[in-house]
């Protein structure tokens, strides 16, 4: 089993920045891709971005792309959510999921483990 853990969310005002942080830990191995997802109130979990197992591929959800960047470091089993000039529609729970297989990949279905989430407001 892995153990995901949020942190990093909170209250900021639009054009701030955020930084959420996902430690993994239990029966990591470091070779799975890692992707960050977000619920608003009332809508379907989407996709924001993933990364794989290296860290050297990439990719973003349309919505974010340009302003949230994604990067892990296998050393300390984190991976990170740069989020800039936030948006009042950015406001969502983020969640943290592990897949398992190698690659970055927006498909919901590879993820098999997920974080409890943490909550970003941006206020307009």
């Amino acid at each position: 089993q892995v153990q995901l853990a949020e942190s990093g969310g909170g209250l900021v005002q639009a054009g701030a920045s955020l930084r959420l942080s996902c430690a993994a830990s239990g029966r990591t191995n470091n070779r799975d891709g890692m992707g960050w997802f977000r619920q608003a109130p009332g809508k379907e979990r989407e996709f924001v971005a993933a990364v794989n197992w290296s860290g050297g591929d990439t990719t973003y959800a349309d919505s974010v792309k340009g302003r949230f960047a994604i990067s892990r470091d296998n050393a300390k089993n984190t991976v990170y959510l740069q989020m800039n000039s936030l948006k009042p529609e950015d406001t969502a729970v983020y969640y943290c999921a592990a897949t398992v297989v190698p690659i970055a990949t927006s498909r919901r279905a590879l993820y098999r483990y997920w974080g409890q989430g943490t909550q970003v407001t941006v206020s307009s």
